[in-house]
């Protein structure tokens, strides 16, 4: 960009859903486009080549926009009621940057989503990363492709818990697959013909994740309007709040109470509405690291985490890879229009020996990627494979072992405490179990936790019940 006032550049931002303005260094627009023109209901020619204080009710301290050009700083996600100066008022969320000419500031950009349109298209939209090429009412157990016995029993036990009404909660590291265990419990629940709304806590702005999930109520801050929230409107339905180890922890409480009580109170009412919920969760860390560094408090913990399902990383169930590669092969041949039938013995050789850090949707971007390169040739070789991987036999190592969950390679500084605790956590239930004479009813009440519960970690931890019933 060698002018901001040559606006050839910026035609690609007139069809964006997002509103854009973009100004000089004076705060003089010269960029507005069709989203935020509906936005604020103003014409084009009425903003052009007019100051952003002339346009909007707002001044150099409040206008986001002439914040950004004074600091020369980025502003993210910052939400904001304003009025234009024909009265229209908005209330939305700014992303603005400063734009530099050879270390110059010569203007900023901004960015605009309107708050209630946001609220409205989160409970449909898709989790980002994931599969979205089928209906997700297709999504059963039977699509999730895995033989490795470990990951069999995760499926087993996510089609009994999806005949019950408790929380599920599902740990596995980004890509596993959670999100479609997820949409196959509903699929197989007696609530398949509900509404299934998944919600990622890491994407949604901290300040706006309480209002989307729970609702606002007239009156509660400025501009708020009586809204049910995601809990409110998916009743009857399954919510899936995907990485919940990333939601505030003063939230996490507020979560709590609502699924103790199924009752949601909007943000600003006093009133108690009645919900009822299929509740799914997600963590893409170890629940115990994730209670040390308190970003999961414990006792939402134990209550969505009912009926616990470790999903396995790929790299520690290396024996699935092959039916996976012909899955996705299979997959994107009809999606590519390609005759791809397998791939050479070097890339299923490098395929064993990768880490696999993006576990099963790395595996599947990787052939995908191949498969757009490969024209007309029916094997993957090496040389289709992106960069990164023609270069891993020079930097391989060896898969990691399998591991039980709760148990910690000692690669940080924290291995020492999650030991101590787990092992802490066994002589309690060992303690437990004796006292309660193996009996699991009057163990789990002990503890304050579930049968299901108590049941998974007995088996954790290998305990056996025989020397507390003698």
């Amino acid at each position: 960009m060698q002018k901001l006032d040559n606006t050839d550049y910026l035609s690609i931002f007139d069809d964006f859903s997002d509103g854009v303005i973009v100004t000089n260094a004076n705060g003089v627009i010269v960029y507005y486009n069709r989203a935020i023109s509906r936005i604020d209901e103003l014409n084009h020619e009425d903003v052009i080549s007019r100051k952003i204080t002339d346009v909007y009710d707002l001044d150099n301290s409040t206008s986001i926009i002439m914040q950004c050009l004074t600091k020369q700083k980025s502003i993210i996600d910052e939400p904001i009621y304003y009025r234009t100066r024909m009265g229209k008022f908005a209330n939305t969320i700014h992303n603005v940057m400063p734009i530099f000419n050879k270390n110059k500031l010569v203007g900023a950009i901004c960015f605009v989503r309107d708050y209630h349109a946001l609220a409205n298209t989160i409970a449909s939209m898709p989790l980002p990363g994931k599969d979205q090429q089928f209906d997700s009412a297709s999504i059963t157990f039977e699509r999730i492709i895995g033989e490795d016995p470990v990951f069999v029993d995760a499926i087993n036990s996510a089609k009994m818990a999806a005949g019950t009404p408790s929380p599920v909660m599902l740990f596995g590291e980004t890509g596993t697959g959670k999100e479609l265990f997820a949409r196959a419990i509903h699929n197989h629940s007696s609530r398949s013909a509900k509404k299934y709304t998944p919600v990622n806590c890491a994407a949604i702005p901290e300040n706006l994740l309480e209002g989307i999930l729970f609702g606002t109520s007239k009156g509660a801050f400025t501009g708020a309007v009586n809204r049910a929230g995601l809990f409110e409107r998916t009743s009857k339905g399954t919510i899936f709040l995907d990485e919940i180890n990333s939601m505030p922890t003063g939230l996490q409480s507020k979560i709590l109470r609502s699924i103790q009580e199924n009752t949601v109170r909007r943000v600003g009412a006093l009133k108690e509405i009645e919900t009822d919920l299929k509740i799914i969760s997600s963590v893409n860390k170890d629940p115990h690291i994730a209670i040390a560094d308190q970003t999961l408090r414990s006792d939402l913990f134990y209550r969505l985490g009912v009926v616990f399902i470790h999903i396995v990383p790929l790299r520690e169930r290396m024996g699935d890879l092959k039916l996976l590669v012909e899955h996705f092969i299979e997959k994107h041949n009809v999606l590519l229009c390609k005759n791809v039938k397998k791939i050479s013995k070097e890339v299923m050789k490098l395929f064993k020996t990768y880490n696999w850090p993006g576990n099963v949707r790395e595996l599947e971007h990787v052939i995908e990627g191949a498969m757009n390169v490969v024209g007309t040739d029916e094997v993957i070789q090496i040389k289709y494979l992106q960069t990164h991987f023609s270069n891993w036999p020079l930097k391989a190592k060896p898969a990691r072992p399998r591991r039980r969950y709760g148990e910690v390679f000692s690669e940080g500084h924290n291995t020492n405490l999650i030991k101590k605790k787990s092992a802490h956590e066994e002589n309690i239930i060992k303690n437990a179990l004796l006292e309660n004479k193996g009996n699991i009813t009057r163990t789990a009440r002990s503890l304050g936790i579930s049968r299901q519960l108590l049941y998974y970690k007995i088996k954790k931890f290998n305990i056996s019940r025989n020397n507390a019933i003698k």
